[in-house]
């Protein structure tokens, strides 16, 4: 069973983009365009990881990532941000939020799955 990969982002082309890498690579990938959709998409799918755009509408990608944090159902899901943030701070922040990593744009197409990967958890499916 193909491990599966939530994606929040509202721009579709990074959306396309990350969608096509990952599937290229055997991963399953579901998309939520705002944070209350992701929050709903996360509960309902329950994917292996979570990545999350930090500029979001309806709620930021740091409030995201402390609801997920609040729901003992979806705590233990990795949470990475993939975020043109990268300021001095801005990885502390997402941290702080919750997110397990930080992934700053433009992702790199060559590591990005390497970088993805070291978040996944090993499970036996």
């Amino acid at each position: 069973m193909n491990k599966k990969i939530l994606y929040i982002e509202d721009n579709e082309q990074n959306l396309y983009l990350v969608r096509f890498i990952l599937e290229k690579h055997g991963y399953a990938v579901c998309a939520a365009m705002d944070g209350r959709e992701g929050i709903d998409c996360a509960a309902r799918v329950r994917p292996d990881l979570i990545l999350l755009d930090i500029q979001l509408p309806l709620m930021d990608g740091y409030a995201v990532a402390r609801q997920l944090r609040s729901n003992p159902d979806l705590a233990a899901i990795p949470i990475v941000a993939v975020t043109s943030y990268a300021m001095a701070g801005d990885r502390d922040k997402a941290l702080a939020a919750g997110c397990n990593g930080y992934i700053e744009k433009p992702i790199n197409p060559d590591t990005f799955v390497r970088q993805v990967e070291q978040h996944l958890p090993c499970r036996e499916e």
